[in-house]
């Protein structure tokens, strides 16, 4: 959930998102990094800083669109087992593309599924419901772009693509 005038254009270290977590608990910063090595998804929380590969944003959006179903965020810390089939064990699983944790900084790498979905939603990528517990995600339907933008488009702070309505 997006709490101020944020857009897709913004999600930069000089105009990061501020968000909130699905069940609107706490707000977050978050923003894109392609400078770091590697380039990474930054998100502030408190005085915790998290990185998780950048291209997470592309590779979770294409993994929600293959089923098209709603699926549970099941957020946990990297100390806990996530549960099967949610977001959260997804970004850890070995047989995602980047063949496990999304995660970088060993000790931070969990809380895939609390803070990557509030940034799909901001850019229009995804649907997240925002109920106290139990929240779940799934994948925007894309339209055509009368001029389609490149997939880097997204990395690089440019428009991203056109939605259809539900």
């Amino acid at each position: 959930m997006v709490t101020d005038g944020s857009t897709a254009e913004n999600g930069t270290p000089q105009a990061p998102w501020n968000l909130k977590t699905p069940p609107g608990t706490a707000q977050f910063l978050a923003w894109r990094d392609p400078a770091l090595n590697p380039p990474a998804l930054v998100v502030h929380v408190h005085e915790t800083q998290l990185r998780y590969h950048l291209r997470c944003i592309e590779d979770l959006h294409a993994m929600l669109t293959a089923p098209g179903d709603w699926m549970p965020l099941g957020s946990s810390d990297e100390q806990k087992p996530a549960a099967d089939n949610t977001v959260e064990a997804w970004g850890r699983a070995p047989d995602n593309p980047v063949k496990g944790w999304y995660g970088i900084k060993h000790g931070l790498r969990g809380r895939f599924g609390m803070y990557v979905p509030p940034v799909l939603e901001a850019l229009g990528l995804a649907e997240v419901e925002h109920n106290p517990k139990n929240n779940r995600m799934r994948a925007t339907q894309l339209c055509s772009a009368p001029a389609p933008q490149p997939k880097e488009a997204l990395y690089e702070n440019r428009v991203g693509p056109v939605h259809c309505a539900r």
